[in-house]
């Protein structure tokens, strides 16, 4: 049994096999190019070699199960193979059309009509906010403009609290505008707040410390779990179920089409 360098790897496409198991061939060509050019002559001899006895182990195992297999057992290992074949067939095909063909724009009038038509499926089981979070070093300057600015809804106040927060903040997040679950945002905080609901409905401001940093958090917004969820935090599930909804039709109507094509064409006969 010959064992190749890696360059030999890369330059040989095919040609005689390397190992033989009764009337099974490996050839170089079937090794998966798994090789590195940093590899040594050695470790790629190496790992070419543990491959390979790798091969001829499950060449013999086939051989030895084909041998003891009973006929029926034998038959039905290749209905399977066959059902399995014809089933991954059938999946690339359908893929492959729904590449070419499927309409995947999915509008935001769609996105508010399935939400207003669906309103059961999208009840929080979270509490859900929108904030703006800072934390700041226990030593920080002007405190007080920090205090002044994170409450404020004022642009310009905000541009402040901005400017001076990529000077002095270890973070600084508006989370993007978006909705977050309140869960994630206390992670963020050494406190511990048992009534969730109830906090959220007294307070607009979280302001707390540590040993080390001074927390700032503006709840610019809340829903409580148990209400339906804003359309703007659950449309990219929206979109995800419109899409998948139209993939099953489409699917439907390609299977229903190629029926009734062969049908017209007497294609098939049921007896």
């Amino acid at each position: 049994m010959a064992i190749f360098s890696c360059s030999t790897y890369h330059s040989n496409n095919g040609g005689d096999p390397i190992a033989t198991v009764g009337d099974k061939y490996l050839y170089l060509s079937d090794i998966p190019d798994f090789f590195s050019y940093e590899l040594s002559a050695k470790d790629s001899a190496f790992i070419a070699k543990k491959y390979i006895q790798k091969w001829i182990k499950k060449q013999l195992i086939l051989q030895k199960a084909e041998l003891n297999l009973t006929v029926a057992k034998q038959r039905e290992v290749n209905k399977q193979l066959e059902e399995t074949r014809a089933s991954l067939i059938i999946y690339q095909y359908e893929q492959e059309m729904i590449k070419q063909k499927l309409d995947t724009i999915v509008t935001e009038n769609e996105i508010e009509a399935f939400y207003r038509e669906n309103p059961s499926n999208f009840i929080l089981k979270q509490n859900i906010v929108k904030a703006l979070y800072v934390k700041l070093s226990i030593d920080a300057p002007n405190l007080n403009k920090v205090k002044q600015w994170y409450k404020s809804n004022n642009d310009e106040d905000l541009t402040q609290l901005e400017s001076y927060c990529y000077q002095y903040a270890e973070k600084f997040d508006y989370f993007n505008e978006e909705w977050i679950y309140f869960d994630k945002l206390l992670k963020e905080l050494p406190v511990i707040i048992p009534d969730q609901e109830r906090f959220l409905n007294r307070n607009n401001y979280i302001e707390t410390q540590d040993s080390l940093y001074h927390y700032f958090v503006h709840l610019r917004d809340h829903t409580l779990k148990g209400a339906v969820s804003p359309v703007e935090f659950v449309q990219n599930d929206i979109k995800t179920i419109i899409l998948t909804n139209r993939k099953i039709e489409f699917l439907k109507e390609l299977e229903n089409n190629i029926y009734n094509d062969a049908l017209n064409r007497n294609e098939f006969e049921i007896y």
